[in-house]
């Protein structure tokens, strides 16, 4: 076989992710990958986006992969008012679904034909009726745990099972078969709700994701051991799609942004003695919590580096840091870390010799990066999946969860306590040393025979023979 019928045989792949950094970053760095590994890929973009920051990460994207083709999904206006909600990321999710019928005619003129399609979980409901229609193979990118998809698949049954008189009654623990049970507690507060826009999405979908060709996870065995080993044999004998876990995805070179002071401070302290801080892309504290965190970060004593954010919405964020924590504390900060309000590499600085752990939100591809780098994790969950995805972490090994803190938008934590939790973590030597043998674990996964490498190359060979069928 010559070299250009080779590159010929490999799949021709569209992706097309969701709104939202924690939801477009696995979709662009799989993108990446599938380029590395030779094969034809079309992400199909959507306008317009939410954020600034989305908008940028997709042009660096098509500057470094340049074979990427692109594809433009234009938005029908919503009428805001016709959805349960006023979340940006929630509005997008309707405008996708009532635009979803716009799709047929752009996948069908993508050419050379394709061999699947990849998307968002958040889009099941809307896209996989389209794919169904015209043939097209569908998998689901899940962006969060193995053990959060699981519950999603679960969920609706559960919900039906337990509806009397149009309202639910919820019992203390959420059980999977073969799963640990998920307390009550931990099932994001939305799903409680059956008129809330984010319940009635996360319900469709879940009835919708069993009907995929497969379920694309970003884990990996020694972080989900309990769910991910042997499952696809049950999954089969079930009825359900297969999991492909191809965890961690690795960053790209795409992802470098000019912002150089968050590692030249970190150049000049001590190996393992900083406190990485950070709550993601979408989570805006008060400031009322944003100073009882600035205060536990001081009394800690440790040396930090916390990323604030105090907007959902990165389009206007005109506040200073002093007048969202006060001069008298930010003199203090100024005395132990460095804080800033710009968006940065989160995986150079979390593979950066001086970071020795991990305040986080318990968003899953902060999580996954972590684990990639050994660091030991303070997981503070806010909403969504991150409770569920904290007991992951804490089952692992990885890192602690302080269950009495609850849901980061129920009440006020105050800094003495935070501080003492940060002592705690920067002191464990067994939870650093569990930690390191989870990223090697992670390189040992992804890596020549690894159980992600198999997996990824056995997603590949279904997508070829999918080809060869369509």
């Amino acid at each position: 076989m010559s070299t250009s019928d080779e590159l010929n045989s490999y799949p021709h792949v569209a992706i097309l992710p969701s709104s939202g950094m924690g939801h477009l970053m696995p979709f662009l760095r799989l993108a990446a990958t599938l380029v590395q590994h030779h094969c034809r890929v079309t992400l199909i973009t959507i306008y317009p986006t939410v954020s600034v920051a989305e908008s940028k990460v997709i042009s660096r994207l098509f500057s470094a992969f340049p074979q990427i083709t692109e594809k433009q999904f234009h938005l029908l206006p919503l009428d805001p008012t016709s959805a349960n909600s006023v979340d940006p990321f929630y509005l997008q999710w309707e405008a996708i679904r009532c635009s979803s019928h716009l799709l047929t005619p752009l996948l069908s003129s993508i050419s050379p034909p394709l061999s699947a399609l990849v998307l968002d979980v958040t889009l099941t409901s809307s896209v996989l009726p389209v794919t169904t229609n015209i043939g097209l193979p569908n998998y689901i990118m899940f962006t969060s745990s193995a053990r959060m998809c699981s519950f999603c698949e679960s969920f609706p049954p559960y919900v039906a099972s337990k509806t009397s008189s149009g309202s639910v009654q919820f019992d203390d623990v959420f059980e999977i078969p073969g799963l640990s049970p998920i307390p009550i507690s931990s099932i994001p507060p939305a799903l409680l709700n059956l008129n809330n826009l984010f319940c009635t999405t996360f319900i469709q979908n879940g009835q919708n994701i069993v009907k995929s060709s497969g379920i694309i996870i970003n884990s990996f065995e020694a972080l989900e051991a309990d769910i991910l080993h042997g499952v696809n044999g049950k999954r089969a004998v079930d009825g359900l799609p297969p999991f492909y876990s191809i965890g961690p995805l690795l960053p790209c070179e795409f992802e470098k942004i000019d912002n150089s002071a968050p590692v030249k401070w970190l150049d000049d302290q001590p190996e393992g003695s900083v406190m990485y801080v950070s709550f993601g892309s979408r989570f805006a504290s008060s400031n009322e919590q944003l100073k009882e965190l600035g205060d536990g970060l001081v009394r800690s004593g440790s040396r930090f580096l916390w990323v604030v954010k105090c907007k959902k919405v990165d389009k206007e964020d005109e506040e200073s840091l002093d007048d969202m924590l006060g001069f008298d504390l930010m003199e203090k900060i100024k005395k132990h870390g460095l804080v800033i309000k710009d968006w940065v590499n989160q995986q150079e600085i979390l593979g950066h010799r001086g970071v020795g752990g991990f305040l986080t939100h318990g968003g899953w591809n902060s999580l996954a990066e972590s684990a990639w780098h050994g660091i030991p994790m303070l997981v503070w969950p806010q909403f969504g999946d991150q409770k569920i995805n904290a007991e992951v972490i804490e089952r692992s090994g990885l890192g602690m969860w302080i269950r009495s803190w609850g849901w980061g938008t129920e009440q006020s934590v105050k800094g003495e306590e935070i501080g003492e939790k940060i002592k705690n973590l920067m002191g464990n030597n067994p939870l650093r040393a569990k930690a390191k043998n989870i990223g090697e674990e992670a390189r040992k996964a992804v890596g020549v025979g690894g159980s992600s490498e198999r997996m990824f190359k056995k997603l590949i060979e279904d997508w070829k023979k999918n080809s060869s069928t369509i």
